[in-house]
């Protein structure tokens, strides 16, 4: 739900809400919902901050030492909340019976409008998660039955919900990617490797951006010196192998 431009929230907070319209207690309502007690009132200052008015308040005195209620603003949000929840899921059953299974679409739409300044993004979903003494070790299957690996930290793991199955995707920058054409029998460091075919070009002044297609479908970008592309003898068509480090990806999860 946006108001006025401003994101305002979703599910969650509502239920925050609506818990608290019922115990009447923010404990017990962050509780119920899955927050810290921190959480919940960092989720209701920033609601009241952005609704100009208050939506939960307190109340003094009583035999149980006082507590929070709604205030009528905050109860005709929940209210209205739930009906546009409702007529929300009405409008995409109906679609969904007029255009088949509309919510893949809806879900790979979210995706492309997805902004970031890091070159090449890879959708995929995590087929292992192996804990180490301080970082885990992330696999996420990709397309064209490519696999990246990344190194997050035990913090991130748990804080995204990586798990095997989950879907996420994985960020890397062209300029940590280096690129290798003839290299049969050596060895590298680096975790990752992804082999194609050069598709562009496209020098600059100081560096090359090259573009492999990669087997299976997808691609990816690196950014290299003109040197370095002359050096390779890289053109159109010539297969190439693009590495980079498990700790050069950022891993990320779907909104």
């Amino acid at each position: 739900m946006t108001v006025g431009g401003e994101k305002f929230g979703g599910q969650g907070r509502v239920e925050l809400l609506a818990a608290i319209g019922q115990t009447g207690s923010i404990s017990q309502a962050a509780k119920a919902v899955g927050m810290s007690y921190k959480g919940a009132w960092d989720a209701i200052d920033a609601m009241n901050n952005l609704a100009g008015e208050a939506l939960v308040e307190r109340v003094a005195g009583g035999k149980g030492g006082g507590g929070t209620r709604l205030t009528a603003r905050g109860e005709q949000l929940v209210r209205n909340f739930r009906a546009l929840e409702q007529l929300h899921q009405q409008f995409v059953e109906q679609l969904n019976g007029q255009a088949g299974n509309l919510s893949a679409d809806l879900t790979l739409i979210s995706r492309l409008n997805m902004k970031t300044s890091a070159r090449n993004q890879f959708f995929g979903t995590v087929s292992r998660v192996q804990p180490g003494a301080v970082n885990d070790e992330i696999e996420l299957d990709i397309a064209g039955g490519h696999t990246i690996v990344a190194i997050v930290t035990h913090e991130s793991t748990a804080g995204l919900g990586l798990a095997p199955g989950a879907q996420a995707f994985a960020l890397v920058k062209a300029s940590s990617i280096i690129l290798m054409t003839e290299g049969e029998g050596a060895r590298f460091s680096a975790r990752n490797q992804l082999a194609g075919t050069v598709s562009r070009l496209m020098p600059g002044a100081v560096n090359t951006e090259v573009v492999l297609d990669l087997t299976g479908g997808g691609s990816i970008a690196a950014i290299i010196t003109n040197e370095s592309a002359r050096s390779l003898e890289l053109a159109e068509g010539r297969t190439a192998t693009a590495m980079f480090k498990a700790s050069s990806v950022i891993v990320g999860v779907p909104a």
